[in-house]
């Protein structure tokens, strides 16, 4: 029996004890579909080298722990989360720790009527309307194993609805903090977010750990934004450097919406992100934007999938790699516009800076394009700190390490200054200047 198996029997024994955990609640619809997921995760294979779409990214690290599902919220305090938090900012903040609601240390306030911002769990038990509509319509669990894996054993997450003129001005903050300290973990947060019609609404997703201990997050957030929305999504991955991040995040967006993710990705052992983004109808737009620092031998690897099927729609991408040290990071961007998508707009970027001759990056921006009147462009650059610029530097009485360190910061700066929020860019400029710093 190889080590794939062994892990996949691993996960199947738990989710008996996991199904007898639900008592009352294995009666909901909700558990039908956890059925059919654990069915299909069994038919499934873990990912390797040979597929193309983890060509790059090897996860056999990953497969040589028996991470046990988070039964409990631990004990997590109101001051162990004090320096994950934008003070300036904290009106809506929704906390998890081990994937699961801590409404002590969650605070909701000043949110219009009718809003809703809590944890999936009391809206499924609650039988809700936008659960039943939207969860599981995104995110297909059929061909992927790791989607699977956090269908069958759905549990708890964040659930945001904003229904139809909704408009939210103060940004949702939710905070999934892990605390392993005891065991391996497997957290697996389920989110659904739905802005309603002509609403507005920016949704903080933050990843943090307590410490440096080997833990498995398996996260997968389903958004829907309706005719006219406006979805502003930061994603901020700070977790530790020898845990499993897998995670994925798929975008339903209707006519005339508009929908804006910034990824920031800082932990982790190995990371996995696929961020996947369809047009439905006419004139929307959307705009995935990120920026991954990684050293020692950590591993990042961002898929990216925008999805044209309809005319008239725009989409812009921007992603940015700082490796040093023995790091390994991976750009598969993918852009299709189909036969139907006229007067299309989009435009695909990944520049990478290499600080060490050791680290490696792997780039592949791709179009995939069906129609004829069309504008799309996309590039790659990867490369060392230019040569002039540190010249130009040096030459003004700059220290090399100095000058080393201006350079690195504003290329990072060219993605985190186009965020709105003024609180998070703050808290993930402070961060780049103490690393880079060091």
């Amino acid at each position: 029996m190889n080590q794939s198996t062994e892990i996949k029997d691993w996960y199947l024994s738990e989710f008996k004890k996991f199904e007898n955990s639900l008592n009352g609640e294995s009666k909901l619809p909700i558990h039908q579909l956890r059925k059919e997921a654990i069915d299909n995760f069994s038919k499934l294979d873990f990912p390797n080298t040979k597929e193309e779409e983890w060509k790059y990214t090897n996860i056999s690290p990953l497969l040589k722990y028996n991470f046990k599902p988070a039964s409990g919220k631990g004990n997590v305090s109101s001051n162990q989360i004090s320096k994950f938090l934008f003070d300036e900012m904290e009106k809506s903040l929704l906390v998890f720790v081990n994937g699961q609601f801590d409404e002590k240390l969650s605070k909701i306030k000043n949110l219009p009527d009718g809003v809703v911002a809590g944890s999936i769990s009391n809206a499924i038990k609650e039988k809700s309307l936008v659960i039943e509509k939207h969860l599981g319509k995104y995110a297909d669990y059929k061909d992927q194993i790791f989607t699977a894996l956090s269908t069958a054993y759905t549990k708890d997450g964040a659930f945001i609805f904003v229904p139809d003129g909704k408009i939210i001005d103060d940004p949702i903050h939710v905070l999934f903090l892990t605390d392993s300290s005891e065991e391996n973990i497997l957290s697996q947060p389920r989110n659904l977010f739905v802005a309603g019609k002509n609403s507005q609404v920016t949704i903080i997703e933050h990843f943090v750990s307590l410490d440096e201990s080997i833990y498995f997050t398996n996260s997968v957030t389903e958004i829907f934004a309706d005719d006219n929305a406006v979805v502003n999504h930061i994603k901020l991955q700070e977790e530790s450097k020898k845990a499993f991040h897998i995670g994925r995040m798929e975008i339903g967006q209707g006519r005339g919406s508009n929908f804006t993710s910034y990824a920031i990705s800082l932990g982790g052992d190995i990371s996995r992100n696929d961020f996947n983004s369809k047009f439905n109808e006419e004139g929307s737009e959307c705009t995935l934007n990120g920026l991954f620092l990684i050293d020692g031998t950590q591993l990042f690897d961002v898929h990216t999938l925008i999805d044209h099927a309809k005319p008239h729609c725009n989409s812009h991408e921007h992603y940015k790699g700082i490796l040093d040290d023995k790091s390994r990071g991976v750009f598969n961007g993918k852009v299709m516009v189909r036969q139907d998508a006229q007067k299309t707009n989009a435009f695909q970027e990944n520049n990478n800076i290499i600080l060490s001759d050791n680290a490696l990056v792997n780039t592949k921006p791709q179009l995939e394009i069906f129609a004829d009147d069309v504008k799309c462009s996309h590039g790659a650059t990867i490369g060392q700190l230019d040569e002039d610029s540190m010249f130009y530097l040096k030459s003004r009485g700059i220290g090399e390490e100095t000058a080393r360190t201006i350079l690195i910061h504003a290329f990072a700066s060219d993605v985190v200054q186009t965020i709105k929020v003024e609180a998070i860019k703050n808290y993930i400029e402070e961060i780049l200047t103490k690393r880079f710093n060091n």
